[in-house]
């Protein structure tokens, strides 16, 4: 392979950077407002949302410092350096069982919205199985094309989200975010918690770091990747509390797309924004859900190399849909979203901070 056609299949920082703010802006993003309000019970949720924003990017950067202390390998590759193949299997393993997960719940919530806010009389079953058959055709193809999609959707992404603030601007109001500084220390740190959700999607470093023009720029591209979201998130919540007041947003599934319901676009040329909105943000879940099924792919292909991406894709597929059906109502389906949070601060958060202490101590560094 010629150095120009390997040029081509690398990534650079910036790019890298868009497509941890692509995979990060989920699902998240339409319910954070609710919990955050719920624990704070005011505007101070913000400060929330800087302290899990701030967490979030010390632990991108030290696993931006792993993935980067063994550049062009695998997770699998470098853990079975750092701790033995036996651990590697079963880290690995976890981290698949985690990233599945996480499809089953991202596709879920896809079915649940659009029967809620566009498909009406689609049972929820066909409408996620639709979606989940967009990702696998997406997955089975090159790498590298589908994450420049982040390129093309982000941006769109961002403009109508803009939009949407823009004409509810109008409609904020300064009695709904008084008093200022009103909530204590322990429920700042319950609603930085309840936001940890929103931000995951960072993680993605520890797989995509091999496929970066320089690896060493991690650690500026998860900055870069966690400011787009901590700016939207911050705006959004401020928005939401300034429209509806934290009493309101405390009640309301997804505040983020109820904003949306209430503008008004003189003219009246659009007369339901939010199936605008919603039909946009659906590109993101998409990205999100086609990274973190290729990301299980990836690690279960480092581990089994003789098995074909197309073979993994077609085994896994009717598990993470089998998985997405179990939760029966809204309740079952974020108390899934919060089990699978907790079990990937383990496997994704707290194991690979394990393995960068052991490779310091140790000395370990890939040769390359």
């Amino acid at each position: 392979m010629s150095a120009q056609t390997l040029a081509e299949k690398m990534i650079s920082k910036n790019h890298m950077g868009i497509n941890i703010a692509s995979v990060t802006i989920g699902v998240g993003i339409l319910t954070f407002p609710r919990s955050l309000a719920k624990a704070t019970g005011a505007f101070d949720g913000w400060i929330s949302v800087v302290i899990s924003g701030l967490c979030a990017c010390l632990i991108g950067w030290l696993l931006a410092k792993l993935a980067a202390r063994f550049p062009r390998k695998t997770f699998f590759e470098y853990s079975s350096i750092i701790a033995s193949k036996p651990i590697a299997y079963i880290l690995t393993f976890l981290v698949c069982i985690y990233t599945m997960l996480f499809v089953s719940f991202e596709i879920r919530a896809i079915g649940n919205i659009a029967k809620q806010y566009l498909f009406y009389n689609t049972p929820v079953e066909m409408i996620t199985l639709s979606f989940l058959l967009i990702v696998q055709y997406s997955v089975v193809g090159s790498r590298i094309a589908m994450l420049r999609l982040n390129l093309l959707f982000l941006p769109v992404v961002l403009v109508v989200m803009f939009i949407v603030l823009l004409f509810t601007t109008q409609l904020f109001e300064i009695e709904n975010i008084r008093p200022f500084f009103s909530s204590d220390w322990r429920s700042l740190l319950a609603g930085s918690k309840d936001v940890g959700l929103s931000y995951s999607g960072f993680e993605i470093i520890l797989f995509y770091t091999m496929l970066m023009k320089n690896p060493q720029e991690g650690t500026r591209a998860v900055t870069l990747g966690l400011s787009i979201p901590f700016l939207l998130y911050m705006t959004i919540y401020m928005f939401v509390i300034g429209v509806f007041s934290a009493d309101v947003a405390t009640n309301l599934t997804y505040p983020t797309i109820e904003l949306a319901k209430e503008v008004e676009i003189p003219g009246g040329f659009f007369e339901r924004v939010e199936s605008i909105f919603f039909t946009i943000w659906i590109m993101t879940i998409f990205n999100t859900c086609a990274m973190w099924l290729d990301i299980t792919v990836l690690n279960l292909s480092s581990m089994f190399f003789n098995v074909h991406k197309t073979v993994w894709v077609l085994i896994l597929s009717p598990v993470i849909y089998f998985v997405a059906m179990l939760p029966q109502n809204l309740v079952d389906f974020f108390t899934f979203a919060d089990s699978v949070t907790y079990f990937g601060i383990a496997v994704v958060y707290l194991c690979p901070i394990l393995l960068l202490i052991i490779a310091i101590l140790r000395g370990v560094k890939s040769n390359e």
